[in-house]
């Protein structure tokens, strides 16, 4: 079968996006490949098609479950036999399961870069007839780039398992500096680049200057019209969804703090938009295809341009007219700057914290290698008096590096909701004295413990009740089997496994330069995100592409930017504008380039009538961002 066969049998499509079909050549020739293709530009198709059409089995690589899982059950509803080895598995059903691969004609298996990491996995892939090797979000190998992840530098040992398998790396998201570093760190073989601009001729940048977000909100939003509105924290989340619904606008929140089940619910009732406004925090969006979210909002300043152009990218997938809307103020500037740069740890913090760590646990000179210890990262930092936003960054520093290596665990915090009322909450604690000591110490700490599952500190709780952490924590057990609260207890944070013996500064000193380089380069993108909300002189979609490396010159002409250095055309103009462009369009399907160039008129005063015609649904986007009559 042929690409545009297997294309149309199992997606339904006749023709392909940009560059999908050049890409699934040059995979079907065997060559390493690379796809930069902008969000929602049909990455998935371009190592499926060439995985279905060859003998053998196809290894994909994501980060996302959520998204793995997604792409297996659209694949298995297909016909097309897939598996994600995703969540806890057990050595005998991992073992049944990979011999489903290599017996079972299994077509696609899913892995996360951490799942690679087992030996068995290793060997079993071993011995798979495997036809291609995909890489998901590849930038995440990029110790440059937004999404480093460890993990991801393991993938490479693909090569020398499978030296004659080609390797497919896709990412929406890459500077020329992450690329470089990406095609490095994979070890491609003369790899093929295939990149698409990043233009979006439908999508209108739009960023405000505004001291009442939640006002300007219900400017930007439409009743019924599918939205996303971003927001920093899980609170946030809900506070601002309560306000649009108690303004008419329907809405829901998503964060990481709802069971599996709520977000399935959740996500469910915005994609057949029963809610059609979601605000969430911004892991939310990732591998969802919505095409006609037609507003994407920031209420908060995104950490990089890399994630601001991903997120705001969920907008207007169906060509359509659609705008993403940064909105910010004086105090976001500061807080961007605290919440990124402040505590990013400098070499001689990170030596310090390195230092207190082996002598916590007893770890003498030249020695500890490969030893693992239960840790609390709450106890460690109060022992030490050390910040604990900047400790925590330390050790993640650590981990990223290779130095020590932290369970799946680390950072996560024991939860606690109460069931009751306010008043039949005190009523039941009043009965006993502990209960009523560490029962109002928890209500003073935590506000809206009555309303969300908040993240509680069993040691800060303990300092303040006077109480033993065993204490508290059996008296949360007690609180949970009465019903009273609910409770997801993390006792220990994690544990943590020391990679190299104890040198001290020699230890630091060899990764110092990466270090201070990662540094820079965080303090570069936060820079950039500033630059980019305060340049009013320059397109915005010449901003964010010149940040990837497009040096495009061409004005989006929507912005708002742009649309402050227009000249508006005057009623007749438009009216004369708009019959040359229905009359184009009576022709053939036109870019709004070639639109232009047809006409005599100003090209601000075109566009601005291209515009005026997609919002009135006389004229509609194509997929390949042409305009053709509705």
């Amino acid at each position: 079968m042929s690409p545009a066969d297997v294309l149309y049998q199992y997606w339904g499509f006749r023709n392909f996006r940009p560059l999908q079909e050049e890409i699934i050549e040059s995979v079907l020739a065997q060559k390493d490949t690379v796809a930069l293709l902008p969000t929602g530009g049909g990455k998935s198709v371009c190592f499926q098609i060439p995985a279905i059409i060859q003998e053998g089995i196809c290894i994909v690589i994501s980060p996302l479950i959520a998204l793995m899982n997604d792409q297996v059950n659209a694949l298995n509803k297909k016909g097309i036999k897939s598996m994600a080895l995703t969540g806890k598995i057990t050595l005998n059903d991992l073992d049944r399961l990979l011999d489903n691969c290599i017996y079972g004609n299994y077509k696609f298996l899913y892995l996360s870069p951490e799942r690679l990491q087992q030996e068995l996995v290793q060997q079993r892939i071993e011995t798979m007839n495997v036809n291609l090797i995909a890489i998901d979000e590849a930038h995440c190998i990029s110790q440059w780039g937004n999404d480093f992840r460890p993990a991801y530098k393991n993938i490479a040992l693909l090569k020398t398992i499978k030296p004659e398998v080609p390797f497919i790396a896709l990412t929406a998201t890459a500077t020329t500096d992450v690329l470089k570093d990406t095609l490095l760190e994979l070890r491609l073989k003369n790899p093929v680049v295939f990149q698409k601009s990043f233009y979006r001729e439908n999508l209108a940048y739009l960023v405000y200057k505004e001291e009442d977000k939640h006002y300007r909100l219900l400017q930007l939003l439409k009743p019924g019209e599918p939205a996303i509105i971003y927001v920093r924290n899980r609170r946030s989340t809900e506070e601002t969804s309560r306000f649009l619904n108690q303004n008419g606008l329907e809405s829901d929140f998503f964060h990481g703090g709802n069971t599996a089940e709520e977000k399935k619910q959740k996500l469910s009732n915005w994609l057949n938009e029963t809610t059609p406004i979601m605000v969430a925090t911004t892991a939310f969006g990732m591998g969802i295809d919505k095409p006609n979210v037609r507003t994407v909002i920031h209420i908060d300043l995104p950490e990089s341009l890399e994630s601001y152009f991903q997120e705001a990218g969920r907008a207007g997938r169906d060509g359509q007219y659609s705008k993403a809307v940064l909105l910010f103020n004086e105090a976001d500037k500061s807080q961007v700057y605290r919440q990124f740069i402040s505590n990013l740890p400098e070499i001689d913090f990170l030596k310090n914290v390195y230092k207190k760590l082996c002598n916590h646990f007893y770890i003498a000179y030249g020695e500890g290698e490969f030893t693992t210890h239960d840790f609390n990262f709450e106890s460690f930092c109060l022992k030490y008096e050390l910040h604990t936003i900047k400790t925590y960054n330390a050790i993640q520093t650590l981990d990223r590096l290779g130095i020590i290596k932290l369970s799946f665990e680390f950072g996560r915090k024991t939860e606690v909701q109460f069931l009751l009322s306010s008043n039949q909450t005190l009523h039941y604690i009043e009965s006993n004295l502990k209960k009523s000591i560490i029962g109002k110490t928890i209500l003073r700490l935590y506000s809206g413990i009555f309303e969300r599952e908040t993240a509680i500190d069993l040691e800060l709780i303990a300092s303040k009740s006077g109480q033993a952490v065993e204490e508290i924590i059996q008296l949360l057990k007690e609180f949970e089997n009465d019903r009273v609260i609910s409770l997801k207890l993390f006792k220990t944070d994690t544990s943590i496994t020391f990679i190299e013996p104890r040198e001290d500064d020699r230890t630091i000193n060899r990764i110092a330069k990466t270090v201070e380089s990662q540094n820079k380069n965080k303090i570069n993108q936060v820079n950039a995100v500033l630059a980019f909300i305060e340049n009013n002189t320059v397109c915005r979609s010449i901003q964010v592409l010149q940040y990837f490396g497009d040096f495009s010159d061409i004005p989006c002409g929507i912005c708002n930017v742009c649309s402050k250095q227009q000249t508006f055309p005057t009623p007749k103009e438009i009216k004369l504008i708009a019959q040359e462009i229905l009359l184009l369009l009576e022709e053939s399907i036109l870019s709004s380039r070639e639109i232009c160039e047809s006409l005599t008129f100003a090209e601000s005063k075109v566009i601005f009538v291209l515009q005026s015609l997609l919002e009135t649904k006389k004229i509609t986007l194509t997929q390949n961002n042409k305009y053709t009559l509705t």
